[in-house]
């Protein structure tokens, strides 16, 4: 359980669009929050977006306005809709569900890469 899975990444041109899917193995409802994160080489992970159990959402400035968080409960999925990619959205992008206790569960990652 708390198997996280990750997938729709690939390569893209600058201002398409990729949407990124992350499975649960059990309900989503099991965590607090879901969101994702992303890590570009030689540099810090960072939050992209992020639902709550309860459906409230928050971006990073760097994406507000672009992507969009949401949710497929009966599927036990979180969506992020990348709209607009840039060159600084080349990533690895990580699905991530937080627990009880700040207990956190990871995807293996999917690859962003935007370029022409």
């Amino acid at each position: 359980q708390g198997q996280l899975v990750e997938s729709g990444g690939g390569l893209v041109q600058p201002g398409g669009s990729l949407r990124l899917s992350c499975a649960a193995s059990g309900s989503i409802f099991s965590f607090n929050a879901m969101g994702w994160y992303r890590q570009a080489p030689g540099k810090q992970r960072d939050l992209v977006a992020t639902i709550t159990s309860g459906g409230r959402v928050n971006y990073a400035d760097s994406v507000k306005g672009r992507f969009t968080i949401s949710r497929d409960i009966g599927k036990n999925t979180v969506y992020l809709q990348m709209n607009s990619l840039k060159p600084e959205d080349t990533a690895v992008y990580y699905c991530n569900g937080r627990r009880a206790f700040n207990q956190d569960y990871w995807g293996q990652g999917t690859q962003v890469t935007v370029s022409s």
